[in-house]
């Protein structure tokens, strides 16, 4: 059975940081494309960042590059989501995604979920 289970949301003043976990179980995460994916109220899900199994080539969405960073421990089955500069904007449920092939960030092709953290930006 599949988990992927996310860790390290919460509060955070605008300009602070955060970094995201999600811990996979149940699937060899080395041979898999992470995603990170968020959904602030009243919005469709977003693609945030992935990076690939193969190289460790990653993507970004345009909103947060140069300020999120994407990385993965396979030995630790775990990949992260640091986030610099925060901005209130990048309120939402942040989950974690997994693919058995590189498909980008297109939500509609990733087949495990995390169940989500919560990130607020707010003073």
């Amino acid at each position: 059975q599949v988990q992927l289970v996310e860790s390290g949301g919460g509060l955070v003043q605008p300009g602070g940081s955060l970094r995201l976990s999600c811990s996979a179980s149940g699937l060899a995460m080395g041979l898999y494309t992470m995603a990170w994916f968020r959904q602030a109220p009243g919005k469709e899900r977003e693609g945030v960042s992935c990076i690939s199994s193969s190289d460790g080539s990653t993507m970004y969405a345009d909103s947060v590059k140069g300020r999120f960073t994407i990385s993965r421990d396979n030995a630790k089955n775990t990949v992260y989501l640091q986030m610099n500069s925060l901005k209130p904007e990048d309120t939402a449920v942040y989950y974690c995604a997994a693919h058995a092939w590189w498909v980008g960030l297109r939500a509609d092709q990733y087949n495990y979920w995390g169940q989500g953290t919560q990130v607020t930006v707010s003073s």
